[in-house]
């Protein structure tokens, strides 16, 4: 357990060490993230300049109350109303964002793929259908999620585990679904449906965990989701790529001292070999 869970801390730190390594392709995968803000800070200002009238028709038996209760009453229901809206966007940032993204990051994967030495070559599809197929699996993704989220929310309530033990694993459950979202290009560029993706991560379940929890205590800042998400992605390859096994990935975990030298590969322009290790001495 703590092998794995320590290796998927290291793979953030590691994808987003790639991206220091490869600074032209960061500015470029910075772009959907920004996107996404836009438009959830632009949703949410929506919300709050119609949250009294929204907490007015969701209340009309509080119509004829007297002033305090029913004022007491609405200002509640705007704030739950501004509560769920910040909940939903940060929730479901991250899958808009990658759906948005979808050709940006995929470019990102597959360029982390060639500095490991191997990209297999993805199904040949239109635009459109690819950003229909994020969508759905996004969607997908959500779905499974809502199934723990729901019930954990309510187990929240409880009186001492729902303020010490629910919240752990509530943090648990966020990283291991964010992993399963992160891993979309690598896996997908193998023909593994998302239905896969989660059986694997299943059998690895605390490297997804020590991975996705950093991202989501993190993403729960947008601005932070706008400058790690690149490197997140990175890091979501190498982890793949230590999924299905393919080279020497794996190694990743263990090797204290990656090469951080952009042209140790001889000038090719692919980057370091990140699991490069020391000759042993004599």
């Amino acid at each position: 357990m703590m092998i794995d869970l320590t290796a998927g801390i290291r793979y953030v730190v590691l994808g987003q060490r790639w991206l220091a390594q490869h600074p032209g392709r960061y500015g470029r995968a910075l772009l959907p993230a920004l996107i996404a803000l836009v438009l959830y800070a632009a949703a949410l200002l929506v919300l709050l300049l119609n949250a009294g009238d929204l907490a007015a028709w969701i209340t009309p038996f509080a119509d004829d109350w007297e002033s305090p209760w029913r004022a007491l009453v609405r200002g509640l229901a705007v704030a739950l109303l501004l509560a769920a809206g910040l909940a939903l966007a940060v929730l479901t940032f991250t899958a808009v964002t990658l759906v948005i993204g979808d050709p940006f990051y995929d470019a990102l994967s597959a360029a982390v793929e060639e500095s490991e030495g191997a990209c297999p070559a993805a199904p040949e599809r239109p635009l459109w259908r690819e950003l229909w197929a994020a969508l759905v699996e996004a969607l997908y993704v959500l779905w499974r999620a809502t199934l723990w989220t729901v019930p954990l929310f309510v187990l929240g309530f409880l009186p001492v585990l729902g303020q010490t033990v629910i919240p752990v694993i509530g943090f648990a459950v966020s990283g291991f679904f964010l992993t399963l979202e992160l891993v979309c290009y690598a896996l997908g560029r193998r023909g593994i449906d998302v239905r896969e993706r989660l059986r694997m991560l299943r059998g690895r379940r605390w490297l997804a965990v020590g991975f996705g929890v950093p991202l989501v205590a993190a993403f729960m800042v947008p601005p932070l989701a706008i400058f790690l998400m690149p490197g997140a992605v990175a890091g979501a390859t190498l982890l793949a790529r230590d999924l299905v096994g393919d080279g020497a990935t794996r190694q990743l975990a263990a090797d204290p001292d990656p090469d951080p030298d952009p042209d140790a590969d001889g000038g090719t322009g692919t980057g370091p070999d990140l699991t490069k290790r020391a000759p042993a001495q004599p």
